[in-house]
Order: structure tokens, then sequence, then C-alpha cells
């Protein structure tokens, strides 16, 4: 304890971004993990300066924590938004404690229980073709953005996936035509999803028609505005494209979005008859249990006890 005390005082002789900077520097992380802590733990500061808690950072407690957790929670922020604050604090406490620089003082400081079910609705089938019908394809940001939807609707991609994809990541895998993707936390292209016939030929159509040789490294999916014209379209020009096709058919409300299409990717194909397993696979959850949601939200409502209340 003696020497917690004495060294708790380094807390005081270097900044908290000083100590946030050496926790980062220390993390066996992915580089999209450094820049998510670095991120939320700037959030982490931001509120000890507006409450003018850097002044007395020495004497930080852990009530001074679950003040955060609670003033998190009137920002009225997603629950998994705050989880995911709260559980950067703890690591960066636990590292201070680690280092003997200041006690964690977050120990059994939870997160917020995750929602049953998902924040965004899936597509009926129905839906998902008005959706593609309602797309002009005859310029080429028609057939990218058509493209775009079919791809994340028969495959169930996360926006950062496709927007890190490049032509030559379209390969074949056992005479069956897969694209190669860096999935979420992951540092290299090593995971792929299938491309049916039906996801396959709106990318090759798009391809055609950007004409001219397109070489391997380029990104699958660019701009075509005269700014930025060539650079690979970012997550979020991504969402804005699904967005403004779903508004388009009506569907205009926070409920949909882009991950909406993953959601209904993963739900048709559990209708459609895939295991466990294999939906799995496809959704690259890295536990089952996610993957299990989906069936039993499923099955609650096709065999929901409400149906056999006869009056």
């Amino acid at each position: 304890m003696e020497e917690m005390k004495v060294r708790k005082n380094q807390i005081i002789e270097l900044s908290i971004k000083d100590l946030v900077d050496k926790f980062i520097a220390a993390q066996d992380v992915a580089k999209s993990s450094r820049q998510i802590y670095q991120r939320e733990l700037r959030q982490f500061i931001n509120w000890l300066e507006s409450t003018d808690r850097i002044e007395t950072l020495n004497s930080l407690a852990r009530e001074d924590i679950l003040q955060y957790k609670r003033d998190l929670i009137k920002s009225q922020m997603s629950s998994y938004t705050i989880s995911s604050y709260i559980t950067v604090v703890r690591k960066f406490f636990q590292w201070l404690e680690s280092e003997k620089i200041y006690p964690n003082i977050t120990q059994n400081i939870k997160g917020m229980k995750k929602p049953k079910g998902h924040k965004k609705n899936c597509l009926t089938v129905d839906q998902i073709r008005e959706a593609l019908n309602s797309i002009n394809r005859e310029d080429l940001n028609g057939k990218r953005n058509y493209a775009i939807f079919n791809l994340l609707v028969r495959t169930g991609l996360r926006t950062v996936e496709v927007a890190r994809v490049n032509v030559g990541d379209i390969r074949q895998k056992s005479d069956q035509a897969v694209l190669y993707i860096q999935g979420k936390g992951r540092d290299q292209k090593d995971d792929f999803v299938i491309l049916t016939k039906e996801a396959l030929k709106p990318i090759r159509d798009y391809l055609a028609a950007r004409g001219d040789i397109i070489g391997e490294q380029e990104p699958l999916f660019i701009s075509h505005s005269n700014r930025n014209y060539g650079k690979g379209l970012t997550t979020r020009s991504i969402r804005r494209v699904i967005k403004g096709i779903l508004k388009e058919i009506g569907l205009n409300t926070t409920r949909y979005s882009a991950h909406s299409l993953r959601h209904t990717a993963i739900t048709l194909a559990i209708k459609g008859g895939a295991s466990l397993q294999q939906t799995q696979a496809m959704a690259r959850h890295s536990d089952p249990k996610t993957t299990m949601i989906y069936y039993h939200n499923l099955n609650r409502v096709e065999e929901g006890a409400e149906k056999k209340i006869k009056i």
C-alpha cells in the first residue's frame, strides 16, 4: 500500500492524456481497437474536465466512476455504447493499478445489460425487391448502389467490411466465387463470404461499366463524384447510400439502416433452412450464442403461445 501511495502521485506528475497514451501503447490489440480506446477515453477525459474532476484527479474514487456511468445514461446513448465506454475505462484503471500508478477504482462496476433482440428491423422479401427495383441502374452510381445493396442483403456483410474490400478480393474457392474480407476486429482478410450468381452479377456489371483496366488493389466500390473520384467509399458513404434507398421505399425511420440488411440476410438464411453452424459461419459470429438469438426470435414469433389462445 505504501508503494501504491507513493506512486499514486505519478498521476499528478503525468497528465491524464500522457497516461492514456502510455496505456494505449501498452495494449496488444489491433490498430482499429487502439483508435476506439483513444476515442472512448477522450470521452472520459472530456467528462473529467467538464465536471472539474481533472483538477482533483489524485482523489478520484469509485463513486466518481459511477457518476460517469450515470451521466452517460442521461445522455441517452445506447446501452452498447455505454458498456463500451465503461469497459475501456475499466481497462485503463486496471492498467494503472498493474503499473502501481493508481488503484483500480472500477472494480465490480458493470456495463449495461444488453437489450433482448435487435434494435434494427429486418426487411421482408417484398421490401427487398421493391428497394432493388427503385434503384435507377442507368448510370455508374446506380449500378454501384444496386450492387452494394444486393451484396449486403445476400451475405450479411457489415459496412466496414464492404469499405475494406478491393477488386482482387473476389476469388475462386472450390469452383465457387467468394469475397475475402477483413472482418470486425481482424488485422487481415482471412475470412470470406460466398458470392452466389445473384450476388456476383451486379458487381460484375458495375465493374464492367467502370471500364478501363481496374487493378486488383483498387477499391471494389468507389466514389464517382468530381471531388472524390476513384477513392473507396467510406462506411459513412455506404450507410448514406443504403439509407437513401430505404427512404425511397418509405422506410425512413431509425429502425431501418444499413445494419438492417445484415439482420435481414441472417434471418432469411435461417428461414431458408440454414443450420446454426452454417449461419454462424456466414455471419462470422465468434460465439454461437449470438447466432442463437436469431433462432430464438424467429421461434418466438412463429411458435408464440399467444397463437394458442382461443376466445
